[in-house]
């Protein structure tokens, strides 16, 4: 007999990929402790900063991969 949890699994993976996606984030959120609100506005002003000056053409783009590879070099 299956348990609730892998009921739960079979029909989440039923559902499509955005549905997934909106699923998995709601559940890791509700494990994450209570965040101090102005950090959340602190943060979300940040993204937004960010986010401007990338429109504005005043940052370069770099890969993830690129990043990691950079910082497993300095590290060694």
């Amino acid at each position: 007999m299956q348990s609730d949890l892998e009921i739960l699994e079979e029909k989440a993976l039923q559902l499509p990929e955005d549905q997934r996606i909106t699923l998995a984030h709601k559940i890791l959120q509700s494990a994450e402790p209570p965040q101090d609100s102005d950090i959340g506005q602190w943060w979300e002003a940040e993204l937004v900063r960010r986010i401007d000056l990338l429109d504005a053409g005043q940052t370069e783009q770099h890969s993830a991969s690129e990043v990691f590879r950079q910082l497993d070099e300095r590290l060694a």
